[in-house]
């Protein structure tokens, strides 16, 4: 395990007044960034391939349309739960699945709770590297495998969330600032923990939005910021060439949930939802 350079604290100091790059750092949280593997690297996870479910255990399906693809599997044990600041389990994996069949019209739609069989995370128990993968439902192309290691680094806030605008007030940051954000976190970006890299605005407030009941309840609904905050980022998936994976137009997918679920084990309160350019 690796612990990533502070390029965002340098970032802070660079573009913003001393006290306002301490404040904003303060906001900073850790996260386990994880990339493709080299051959000397610990592996934590993969992208794709093949999950090995516990015997008995379905592969999930939504309803009316079909299997989910599997997306991603990381491995408790491996990660760094004690650098990050959300409880993880201690053992065994979490796995991703989502619905990804682009010849369906089917969309999963955080605010339609109908759609959100379309996308899962399992936590799984601790299997032997040798235990049988279980082969893919007929018609279901897995993604090429990927393997992952994981670099730790501290994560940003996105600028339209909540918490940053009680904070600090609607433009308190300089657009020079914002775009060295931005630049920062380009590219492939997966991650377990730490706020989401987001690629159309707080992730959180579309989570919440859903959680309070979605289509029903308006944008402006004074809730959403109070619930925002009742969030946080298990893990996001991004396109990435290596898995053949495409997320709408170079998007990504997340997997939020609530601190006290993810402690009490409480998987299928996670609320997933997903974004592209």
């Amino acid at each position: 395990m690796t612990t990533e350079p502070d390029a965002l604290h340098t970032l802070a100091r660079t573009h913003l007044p001393a006290d306002l790059a301490d404040r904003w750092t303060g906001l900073l949280r850790p996260a386990a960034h994880l990339r493709r593997a080299g051959a000397a690297d610990p592996v934590v996870g993969r992208l794709g391939g093949l999950p090995r479910l516990s015997e008995g255990m379905d592969w999930p399906v939504w309803e009316g349309h079909g299997p989910l693809a599997f997306v991603a599997e990381v491995d408790c044990a491996a990660l760094p739960g004690d650098r990050l600041d959300i409880p993880l389990p201690a053992a065994g994996r979490l796995a991703f699945f989502y619905y990804g069949d682009e010849d369906d019209d089917a969309l999963v739609d955080t605010a339609d709770p109908d759609t959100w069989a379309g996308a899962r995370v399992l936590h799984l128990p601790a299997a032997p590297a040798d235990a049988p993968e279980r082969p893919a439902p007929a018609g279901l192309a897995p993604y090429p495998e990927v393997p992952l290691t994981a670099h730790m680094g501290p994560s940003a806030p996105d600028f339209d969330l909540p918490a940053l605008t009680a904070a600090f007030g609607e433009g308190a940051f300089p657009d020079a600032f914002e775009r060295a954000i931005w630049g920062h976190q380009s590219g492939v970006a997966h991650q377990i923990g730490g706020h989401a890299q987001s690629v159309q605005g707080a992730v959180e407030i579309v989570v919440a939005h859903g959680a309070l009941g979605g289509r029903d309840v308006s944008w402006e609904d004074p809730r959403l910021e109070r619930e925002a905050g009742r969030w946080v980022l298990l893990a996001q998936f991004d396109s990435d060439e290596d898995a053949d994976m495409m997320w709408g137009d170079g998007g990504a997918l997340y997997w939020l949930i609530r601190p006290d679920d993810l402690a009490a084990g409480r998987f299928e309160k996670a609320i997933f939802t997903w974004q592209c350019c």
